[in-house]
């Protein structure tokens, strides 16, 4: 299946391939898999090295000595002489060895033409909680994240979707009206995504059963999330922030459902508390298991230094498992049904695609009541954002924002079909992957 990471990895390797890379992103996401095919296909010699099999590398780099001397050795356990100049080396689940992590500032500087890659599970987290020299300057960064919805399309046509996704950029750019059919098509994969989400393994169980949604084998998603929860116990400070970051991430539903349109620790439980909480949520942060969408204070740029801290929503980072923890029927989804979680689903869809492009997620209340799901900062200014899971498109908060704010134009998200009338761009729900 075909992942948008990989041109950020071939532009790593034109562009800054001297300096380590590492991806990180949560567990099942396809981070090894695509990186594995992108050495193999890419280099002339690839080494994979996963540390969770490699213990004795671990305690290698473990030791006191120099990272010239580690290198030699091993070289040693490997049983080969690296040809540096034409391989690459990947090193998977780096999270074990904080003392690799702090070498990888040797690789860069060394003049020897050394090729780093790395990733592994909850890596973010363990960044966040480095007790060694953290290479800062020495290595590139990138996210991954699951499957977003071009991306579904492109697994669900690999002959046709290329020329799909080029028809919807140029309805998108233009403004113009899909034709009635690949707009219900398009409709119809977008309610399967929302069932199915992006995470690979459940994209490759529906493709192998014929994309009959009947088939698809649900145990998969639910194996991931209890796979989440078992590595809620890694990397923590003790037993009881292991249990807060559980408590949170299990109360996400029931959150985004809020009335207050905000995150309240009372939902997690009776007198729970910010302070008791923030580094359990900061851990869930930190491990790309959700998205955090903060509120703005006011309407002014740059919105990053108009943020209101204590209010903020969260998102889980993939919508097959926000669909399988609200135990949502899939014939609700496919069928069109109206039902309490719909508009919850579709903002948090909405949210996922919005941090696979890299767009910063803020929020906009008024006193009033007045709410706009997203503001979006571009080179036209703050845009505003609604969502609507269904074709009504009747609006009175987004009225009242562009009345008071007047922003060059606002963007709605809905079941409706492309267009632009009153100042207000309409997106349909599967081309929200093109807003940038």
């Amino acid at each position: 299946m075909k992942r948008k990471i990989y041109e950020e990895l071939l532009k790593w390797k034109k562009e800054n391939i001297d300096t380590p890379l590492m991806v990180i992103g949560a567990r099942q996401v396809g981070k090894t898999y695509i990186i594995r095919e992108f050495c193999e296909k890419e280099f002339q010699k690839n080494i994979y090295i996963n540390l969770f099999e490699h213990n004795e590398i671990v305690e290698l780099f473990a030791q006191k000595i120099s990272t010239e001397e580690k290198f030699t050795r091993l070289e040693i356990i490997l049983n080969m002489s690296i040809d540096v100049e034409n391989t690459i080396i990947f090193f998977d689940e780096i999270q074990e060895s904080e003392e690799l992590i702090s070498s990888l500032k040797y690789f860069c500087e060394d003049k020897r033409p050394f090729k780093i890659i790395c990733a592994g599970s909850l890596l973010g987290v363990k960044i966040n909680r480095f007790h060694s020299s953290f290479p800062v300057g020495k290595v590139r960064m990138i996210n991954m994240y699951p499957m977003n919805f071009e991306e579904f399309i492109l697994a669900n046509m690999p002959e046709m979707g290329e020329t799909l996704i080029n028809e919807i950029k140029n309805c998108y750019d233009k403004n113009e009206k899909m034709t009635d059919v690949l707009h219900q098509k398009l409709m119809d994969l977008y309610k399967r995504y929302m069932c199915i989400g992006g995470m690979p393994a459940c994209v490759n169980n529906y493709l192998n059963c014929n994309k009959d949604i009947l088939k698809y084998d649900k145990k998969i998603i639910q194996d991931i999330i209890n796979a989440y929860l078992n590595d809620m116990n890694k990397y923590v400070l003790n037993s009881f922030e292991a249990t807060r970051i559980e408590e949170i991430y299990k109360t996400i539903p029931a959150q985004l459902e809020n009335t207050s349109k905000k995150f309240q620790y009372s939902k997690i439980k009776k007198g729970a508390r910010s302070k008791d909480y923030e580094s359990a949520l900061n851990w869930l942060y930190s491990s790309n298991l959700i998205h955090k969408c903060i509120a703005l204070k006011s309407i002014n740029i740059p919105p990053k230094a108009y943020i209101d801290n204590d209010v903020f929503k969260l998102f889980v980072s993939d919508i097959g498992i926000l669909t399988s923890l609200l135990e949502i029927s899939y014939n609700q989804i496919i069928l069109n049904d109206n039902f309490l979680y719909k508009g919850v689903l579709t903002e948090n869809y909405v949210a996922d695609e919005f941090v696979f492009n890299d767009i910063s997620l803020y929020y906009w209340k008024s006193k009033s009541d007045a709410e706009i799901d997203f503001i979006i900062y571009n080179d036209d200014g703050l845009i505003p954002i609604e969502v609507k899971s269904s074709d009504n498109t009747k609006s009175k908060s987004l009225n009242i924002y562009m009345q008071k704010y007047k922003p060059k134009y606002a963007i709605r998200i809905s079941s409706k079909n492309f267009g632009y009338e009153n100042n207000i761009k309409s997106v349909p729900l599967y081309a929200a992957f093109l807003i940038k």
